[in-house]
């Protein structure tokens, strides 16, 4: 066998251990995401070794979250996402606020010596919520559709606008050689947000007219393909995380006569194939490596950010007039960490304002909160009645 060929043995494992893994999460009736990442981070480097990651393996893991998020944008209602606008942004600003003074505090407290950049810095990496884990295991329990659904999605969209803009402000002022103009950064995602919106309206209209031309031979798929990839780019290019692009991607999609067939085709090649070895591969890049020498820190910060985004998400949820349930239902929702939140500790570590300990914590910060939180959302949903899609805010 050629050498660049053995991914495809990496892949045939990955899909393998990930329907196992998932098999037994459900049999334990648990979501099977988390069968996945655990299965993950038994197979990978940190347990038995039995796959490497590679470049492939990771840039198929990347079209499995933006997929995923293209899915759950399909199954969001444009009216439902624009009447959460009020209660997303509360619960947006309680879900940074709440983390960012977590994570100075736990920092003070575990590193007395520490500076006040370097605990801004960290309070920083706990504001980033990746929903990517939550919208799987709501689609599972049939609650991604409800209004707590639809607030956390509308939420995850502003906390990761203002997560950039806050990491702008703390690079300047802990690098001002580094830092990049904040009102270049803004205009840059204002520019994302209208090119969106103006193309999403041409490109839906234009599907609509023409809808029996593009469904013939397949083409409404690649089409759809084509645009999630794109606007995925564009987005990412543009400061804003390629998977809210996705996301816009599949909200346009929903306003279409094409939505159903769209989202079935899509489904079918996502669940096969790419959303496994995304999960799969959040537990591959686990390393558990050199952890004794950070407990102490980083069970302090993985306590911050749990209860960060708890509290601070609750509080928000309450004050737009959710129940008390329902609050914590999307509390709950907004503690995953994933790919911003170390994307943020690697440039803190490159430009020496955290050091090893703080990004081995962020590690395990990842791990714990994509670990909890399926089986969290599951308690939190256990024998709600059956919900119907919001029509009106919540506010």
């Amino acid at each position: 066998m050629e050498h660049n060929l053995t991914f495809l043995l990496d892949i045939a494992l990955i899909l393998i251990f990930a329907n196992i893994g998932g098999y037994i999460s459900k049999k334990l009736k648990q979501p099977s995401v988390l069968g996945q990442i655990l299965a993950g981070l038994l197979v990978g480097p940190s347990v038995l070794n039995l796959i490497n990651t590679g470049v492939s393996i990771s840039h198929m893991a990347e079209i499995g979250v933006i997929l995923l998020m293209f899915i759950a944008g399909l199954e969001t209602d444009l009216r439902d996402l624009k009447a959460s606008g009020k209660s997303s942004t509360f619960i947006a600003i309680g879900g940074i606020v709440v983390p960012l003074l977590a994570g100075i505090l736990a920092i003070y407290l575990t590193k007395p010596g520490a500076d006040f950049t370097e605990a801004l810095f960290v309070g920083v990496i706990l504001t980033a919520t990746s929903v990517s884990i939550t919208v799987q295991a709501l689609r599972e329990l049939g609650k991604l559709r409800t209004r707590q659904g639809i607030g956390i999605l509308g939420a995850a969209i502003i906390d990761d606008v203002a997560g950039i803009i806050i990491l702008t402000l703390v690079v300047g002022i802990a690098a001002p050689s580094e830092s990049v103009s904040i009102f270049l950064v803004i205009g840059k995602i204002v520019s994302f947000f209208i090119l969106s919106i103006v193309v999403g309206i041409v490109f839906s209209k234009l599907l609509t007219k023409y809808s029996d031309i593009v469904s013939r031979e397949n083409r409404i798929l690649t089409a759809a393909l084509i645009f999630c990839f794109l606007l995925a780019f564009i987005a990412e290019e543009l400061g804003v995380a390629a998977i809210i692009g996705a996301y816009f991607t599949g909200v346009l999609f929903s306003t279409t006569p094409h939505r159903n067939r769209v989202s079935h085709e899509i489904q079918r090649i996502a669940y096969s194939l790419f959303t496994p070895i995304f999960f799969m591969n959040i537990g591959l890049n686990v390393r558990l490596d050199h952890i004794g020498g950070t407990i102490g820190i980083s069970i302090a910060l993985i306590l911050a950010a749990i209860l960060g985004k708890v509290i601070g998400c609750g509080i928000g949820a309450k004050l737009s007039n959710f129940k008390t349930r329902e609050a914590l239902q999307i509390s709950i929702g907004m503690i995953p960490r994933a790919e911003v939140a170390l994307i943020v500790a690697n440039l803190g570590l490159k430009m020496q304002i955290i050091g090893h300990e703080i990004f081995t914590s962020t590690i395990l910060i990842v791990l714990a909160t994509t670990i909890v939180t399926p089986p969290l959302l599951k308690l939190a949903f256990n024998n709600d009645a059956d919900e119907l899609p919001m029509q009106q805010d919540c506010v």
